[in-house]
């Protein structure tokens, strides 16, 4: 049976799961919803894909210094790994993609206020995200290169709003709790006739739940927007962030788990595993809409300072104290232009990616964390990306849309040896594709949606993934290439009365698929894998039990296999066929329950399981579900009538302290997999703000 005829059956068997939920713009409809996180604006009722849409409500209220795996906890599709672990990022993962990383975001897309935080070589850095000031976030799941280029497997773009409401407003927020977890801010706006200006401060510390985990975290940013007129907006951002702490733990052997939770790997103590981390942005952008023409250009320039004292081994001779000590001085600058133009009923989209990245990286012998100045690598890596793209969106009829795209994608990948003590590694590689998209999208009626798809997407290699070789030598891994993948996928959405729901079936088959073979203390060493096949299916949905109280939820369930993977071990080849893929739980279910208790006051109420998943490619190593499920809870006061307004609310995360597993390591050394999340936390806020008329 095609797999078209088997994904609407089991839509159709599936229709009862729609009592889960969304948690999205609750209080909005979804003919009143436009995304343009597809680079044409079109309503979210009438969307030929897979799209969540979340707003500042649902990312922040009652959350301290919020990660991702809170903020976009009710995204079907989007798995979110906490490692409590602030030196490597949360892991992110959108249908399987992504699920490589062992540190940082891998093939997924991610934009703050239209300027990429996806470097050209895939990686993405979290670093100028500051959920407390955005105000929107749309995801959109599934493959998306025809979009937006190298590694989209999925995409997130975040908004930030730069115009208050009144003519000026001051806020101040206080929270602090468990683990020694403290963040101030401060956020002033102002509306100056045309234009609206906002300046935010923040610094976040904790002393971690685990041992050797303490960081802290300073965000400042500026943004204007000048509306030049009723057709054209001008819009300025600097963002800038310090980290001059963010220790790193290491991952777990299941002994050390059993025998203490917060403990920390003895090798990243020892050889003071750490972070350090200065960021700049700065971005200019434009919006131009007149009639049948809309206009988008930005350009944009970063720079990132890193020291990154590792636990990993370096050559002999080596002692309990010995480690690698990372330096990269980071440099990008790039753009991005797009139009769309009506042409009497289809809307055509064209535009243009530029990217370009210079790394100096410097990788040295280190005692207790603190370079010895004996160098291991010295050398400069330059990545260009160069991205031309047109899409179609076309009302083939009143009820029917049609959508196509295509791409062509080249990233140049340079490598300057200045190490020349093992020989001259310099060199370069051009790694290009060609990407597509075609769907359709029917709508039956003004409630509900159905639509199928097919996309391709390309993944290259990040620069450090190329750069990490086995023998330590300099200059790029010549034998790891970029894996491409074709996806398949089939859904619907509805909208009516109480109940709002959207269920998609996808299935993704990828050759050449990335994976890591090895991490050993902080870094990975990554080879290809044959072929891969990932099937899944994902349900989300919000029941509106009576005004002001909702009931919603998400359930996701992936199935992802190696479908050729051949590894040698000396003399002899394991075949990993059919071995599932590390790091990708088969089953999460989010359930929560929302509500006004009146006076102002707000209670959350949510509840996650996750079911057991492998740590390494030949699935040996099983790492346990959340058993009864992890439980939290907030309640928070808003009297929007008052002036000043105060904004109270208390939290508690793992309301029955459950012992459990928040991420892992894939195929950490001698059996190092484990990140343990936290036991039981309790954390209290106070937002103060103030507006004049």
């Amino acid at each position: 049976m095609p797999l078209a005829m088997r994904t609407v059956l089991l839509l159709i068997a599936a229709f009862p799961a729609t009592l889960l939920a969304q948690g999205a713009d609750t209080a909005r409809r979804l003919t009143e919803l436009t995304v343009t996180v597809t680079r044409t604006p079109e309503a979210l009722s009438r969307l030929g894909a897979s799209v969540t849409v979340l707003d500042s409500a649902a990312l922040r209220r009652g959350r301290i210094a919020p990660g991702l795996d809170e903020a976009l906890a009710f995204v079907p599709g989007l798995i979110t790994g906490n490692r409590w672990n602030y030196s490597v990022d949360q892991r992110l993962t959108i249908r399987g993609f992504g699920a490589r990383a062992n540190f940082g975001v891998r093939g997924i897309k991610v934009i703050l206020d239209g300027v990429p935080q996806t470097l050209p070589d895939g990686q993405s850095t979290l670093t100028n995200l500051d959920l407390s000031q955005v105000t929107r976030v749309e995801v959109l799941r599934g493959a998306a290169s025809a979009l937006y280029g190298n590694a989209s497997g999925g995409v997130l773009t975040f908004r930030s709003s730069i115009v208050p409401a009144a003519p000026w407003h001051l806020e101040g927020r206080a929270e602090g709790g468990s683990f020694g977890s403290a963040k101030a801010q401060l956020v002033a706006a102002a509306r100056l006739g045309n234009l609206g200006v906002t300046a935010t401060g923040s610094r976040f510390t904790t002393d971690g739940f685990r041992q050797h985990s303490r960081a802290e975290q300073q965000r400042y940013s500026l943004g204007a927007d000048w509306f030049a007129s009723g057709t054209t907006t001008l819009s300025f951002r600097l963002a800038a962030a310090n980290d001059p702490r963010a220790e790193n733990p290491g991952a777990l052997t299941e002994g050390e788990l059993a025998a203490r939770r917060d403990s920390a790997a003895a090798s990243n103590i020892l050889r003071g595993a750490d972070k350090e981390v200065k960021q700049t942005q700065g971005s200019l952008g434009i919006h131009h809409e007149n009639g049948h023409w809309q206009v988008d250009a930005t350009t944009w320039t970063v720079g990132r300072d890193l020291e990154n004292p590792l636990a990993t081994p370096p050559p002999a001779p080596v002692t309990s104290t010995s480690g690698t000590y990372v330096s990269i001085d980071r440099r990008v600058w790039g753009g991005r232009a797009s139009a769309t133009v009506d042409l009497g009923g289809p809307r055509l989209t064209t535009g243009l990616d530029l990217q370009t990245l210079r790394d100096d990286r410097i990788n040295q012998r280190s005692a207790a964390g603190v370079p010895t100045g004996v160098k291991l690598l010295d050398q400069r890596e330059r990545v260009t990306e160069f991205g031309p793209f047109a899409q179609l969106l076309w009302p083939v009829e009143r009820r029917v849309v049609l959508r196509a795209g295509v791409r062509h994608d080249a990233s140049r990948f340079q490598v300057n040896d200045a190490f020349l003590a093992d020989g001259d590694a310099s060199g370069r590689r051009t790694l290009a594709s060609w990407s597509g998209n075609i769907g359709v999208s029917l709508e039956w009626s003004r409630h509900f949606t159905a639509w199928t798809s097919v996309a391709t997407t390309f993944e290259t290699p990040t620069t450090t993934e190329l750069a990490n070789r086995p023998a330590g030598d300099g200059g790029f891994n010549p034998d790891l290439d970029p894996q491409r993948s074709v996806s398949e996928e089939v859904g619907i959405r509805g909208d009516h009365h109480r109940l709002r729901f959207e269920i998609a079936l996808f299935r993704t088959t990828t050759h050449d698929a990335i994976v890591p073979w090895r991490e050993v203390g902080g870094r990975s060493y990554f080879r290809n894998a044959g072929a891969t096949r990932t099937s899944g299916a994902e349900a989300s949905g919000t029941l509106t039990l009576r005004s002001g109280l909702s009931l919603f939820g998400t359930w996701t369930w992936t199935h992802a296999v190696f479908t050729n993977y051949r590894v040698q071990d000396g003399a002899s080849v394991d075949t990993l066929d059919g071995h599932r893929l590390a790091g990708l739980p088969p089953h999460v279910v989010r359930l929560g329950l929302r509500g006004n208790v009146g006076r102002g006051m707000t209670i959350d109420l949510d509840h996650a399981f996750t079911a057991a998943q492998f740590a390494d490619d030949e699935n040996l190593l099983k790492v346990s579900g959340w058993g009864g499920g992890v439980t939290g809870a907030r309640l928070a006061w808003h009297r929007a009538s008052v002036e000043p307004s105060v904004e109270p609310f208390i939290a508690i995360t793992n309301l029955f302290d459950r012992r459990y597993v928040g991420s892992v390591t894939l195929n950490g050394a001698g059996g190092r997999v484990m990140e343990p999340a936290a036991g039981r936390a309790i954390y209290a806020g106070l937002t103060v703000g103030v507006s004049g008329k």
